[in-house]
């Protein structure tokens, strides 16, 4: 039987409706009896749900069939004939154009097993947009808490998947804490892509996807980190397919922030294992502006295992890097463009294989 358990304490909970954290304050991980991440287990199914056979907590999850929308199994292509070897992963090409399905078609899976009927989300907007549409397949009421600042195209979606929202003013982090405030006086399901660990086990589907594609583990990953979603199921992936012998060494991990808020990379610099919350001096890469990640210990810890490194951008770099892949044809939203500034700046031989994905869709940034 999976349970929870606390990173911090290690205190273990059952999977319950009302539980995001420990009592004394940490984080939850999942905890199970055995892995399965063999590839002879993983089924025919063209969607993430290839790979339910490795997913942690999968007695919690066999409604799948009535939630997914046919997340996963996106394109890994060249990126240009001219570099063979850099390849980009088209995860905008999603339900609602963003990797942020993959994580929410579990999560909410697992909300309708335990017999939720209202849950609450906070979101920069693209998990938020996700979570609205999922809980809308599942018939669960959502309320979703976002910025004043937010995207008006991401709201729209938001929107039109008949989800609450509720505006905040303020940061990032105090959307967050108005959306947990709501879910303790509620005591409702917290569908946290952050908070939750089953959100992970949808992102590391990105990894059981690459390795299938490329017949190996690339060499490198570039990610963008913000609360570090797809970083950590990335991670998370490539180390089970690590200790199940199905590849020889895990990827380096290179992270990407955007220089206006980038308190991982500044801890990282200063070898720190948390990091210190910065001011978010205002980004156009809003996705990633999460001043102070909660997940931060482990990120940077990934990041460090793979012999990693960090890789800051600027604004006018991303606004490049944005029109630089739209002149290849692919459209992306403008936090997307974060993954090829930081390609553009770091130095990869030219014979390892890299890949970068491409996290949301064009239309989703209001220019």
């Amino acid at each position: 039987m999976t349970l929870y358990s606390c990173s911090e304490c290690k205190k273990v909970y059952p999977i319950e409706a009302t539980r995001w954290k420990c009592e004394c304050g940490g984080l939850l991980n999942l905890l199970q009896s055995e892995s399965d991440t063999t590839q002879n287990n993983w089924k025919s199914q063209r969607s993430i749900w290839r790979y339910a056979s490795s997913m942690a907590g999968k007695e919690y999850l066999s409604g799948w069939r009535s939630i997914t929308l046919g997340e996963g199994q996106t394109p890994l292509l060249e990126l240009d004939e001219s570099e063979p070897n850099t390849l980009i992963k088209v995860d905008f090409m999603m339900p609602t154009l963003s990797f942020k399905d993959r994580g929410a078609a579990v999560l909410v899976t697992l909300a309708k097993q335990l017999g939720v009927n209202k849950l609450i989300a906070d979101s920069s907007g693209n998990a938020g947009t996700a979570i609205a549409a999922y809980s809308a397949r599942a018939e669960i009421d959502c309320d979703v808490y976002v910025s004043t600042d937010t995207s008006p195209n991401k709201l729209a979606q938001i929107r039109a998947h008949g989800a609450n929202i509720k505006t905040v003013r303020g940061t990032r982090e105090d959307v967050a804490t108005a959306a947990q405030n709501a879910v303790e006086e509620e005591q409702v399901f917290y569908a946290s892509h952050v908070y939750n660990p089953f959100f992970y086990e949808g992102t590391k589907t990105y990894a059981f996807e690459i390795y299938e594609q490329l017949g190996k583990a690339p060499d490198t990953l570039l990610i963008p980190v913000g609360n570090g979603t797809l970083l950590l199921g990335a991670y998370y992936g490539f180390k089970e397919l690590l200790e199940a012998k199905e590849i020889k060494n895990m990827p380096k991990i290179i992270a990407i922030q955007a220089e206006k808020c980038a308190p991982l990379a500044k801890a990282f610099e200063g070898q720190d294992l948390k990091e210190t919350p910065v001011v978010n001096e205002g980004t156009v890469a809003e996705g990633i502006a999460i001043a102070s990640p909660a997940r931060s210990k482990q990120i940077i810890e990934a990041v460090r295992e793979t012999e990693g490194m960090f890789i800051t951008v600027s604004e006018n770099e991303i606004v490049e890097a944005r029109a630089m892949l739209a002149a290849k044809g692919f459209y992306i939203e403008i936090t997307s463009a974060v993954n090829y500034a930081g390609y553009i700046k770091y130095a990869n031989a030219k014979e390892k294989v890299i890949v970068i994905p491409l996290c949301g869709a064009g239309i989703k940034s209001p220019t």
